[in-house]
């Protein structure tokens, strides 16, 4: 499958390189998402597993924000009206996002800047690497509007990047936790000003793309597994997960690379 020429509705794809960009569509709403948009980028990271001619995304900001969360009147407003089977329908919905998210063997990169809030924060926690502006203002505001902070993974996620506490304080309160304290804290990977800051996430992305491809989706697969397993349990599948690298091509061009003194040139089999 390639996916070079997807065309969404519901949100901007770009390609740079082997390189999937990810913005959006909605800047001056600081880019709600809506029903039709968290089915679409759902069913892109389902998509983007099998897809050959992609091994990397950076989801982007768009007009200065990231994300506002769930469009309150395409979705909180509806919501109020549903029973409980549509309100569960919803909810796992906007979770096999995270999982989709997860599950797409190519790593992601969110390029936070400005608003990035509720659903917004999720989908940057969901991401393997965190890039963000001084500006870029996160919360996991679920409390705000009179619900749990346990919404989309957070209350499994969040602890494990940011400390038990971190997490919970966040999610009780529902506060903006600022770039400063995400990048202190682990939640972000490094901040950059807002005109270099998707260059910079662009051109992480390459590097990976340009590294060795089927030993990054292992990489990511046993840091989202070995979550569940006990310390045993994880040598032995790292052990298995790194002989099935052993016997790729670019292990291969890796050692005569380095026999020959060279860089070596990964083609990710």
């Amino acid at each position: 499958m390639e996916l070079a020429d997807l065309a969404p509705h519901h949100f901007d794809w770009n390609m740079d390189g082997r390189v999937a960009i990810v913005r959006l569509k909605r800047p001056d709403r600081k880019n709600p998402l809506t029903f039709e948009s968290y089915a679409e980028l759902r069913d892109t990271f389902r998509s983007l597993a099998y897809a050959e001619d992609v091994d990397a995304v950076v989801f982007a900001s768009n007009g200065g924000n990231f994300c506002s969360g769930g469009d309150v009147h395409d979705i909180i407003g509806p919501l109020v009206r549903m029973d409980m089977k549509q309100l569960l329908s919803f909810t796992r919905m906007t979770g096999d996002l995270v999982k989709a998210m997860i599950h797409c063997g190519k790593p992601i990169i969110a390029a936070v800047d400005g608003v990035c809030v509720g659903a917004g924060a999720i989908i940057a926690m969901a991401s393997d690497i965190r890039l963000a502006t001084p500006e870029a203002k996160t919360a996991f505001l679920f409390t705000r509007v009179g619900l749990a902070g346990c919404d989309m993974g957070a209350c499994a996620m969040l602890p494990r990047i940011i400390g038990q506490g971190r997490a919970a304080e966040l999610l009780y309160t529902g506060r903006s936790m600022s770039a400063d304290e995400g990048s202190a804290w682990g939640f972000f990977n490094a901040l950059h000003p807002a005109d270099a800051l998707e260059a910079e996430a662009i051109g992480f992305a390459q590097k990976l793309a340009a590294g060795p491809t089927f030993a990054h989706g292992i990489t990511k697969t046993q840091l989202n597994q070995e979550w569940n397993m006990s310390l045993d349990q994880a040598i032995e599948a790292e052990a298995q997960a790194q002989a099935i690298c052993m016997q790729t091509k670019d292990f291969e061009r890796a050692f005569k690379a380095f026999v020959a003194k060279d860089k070596p040139v990964f083609e990710g089999d």
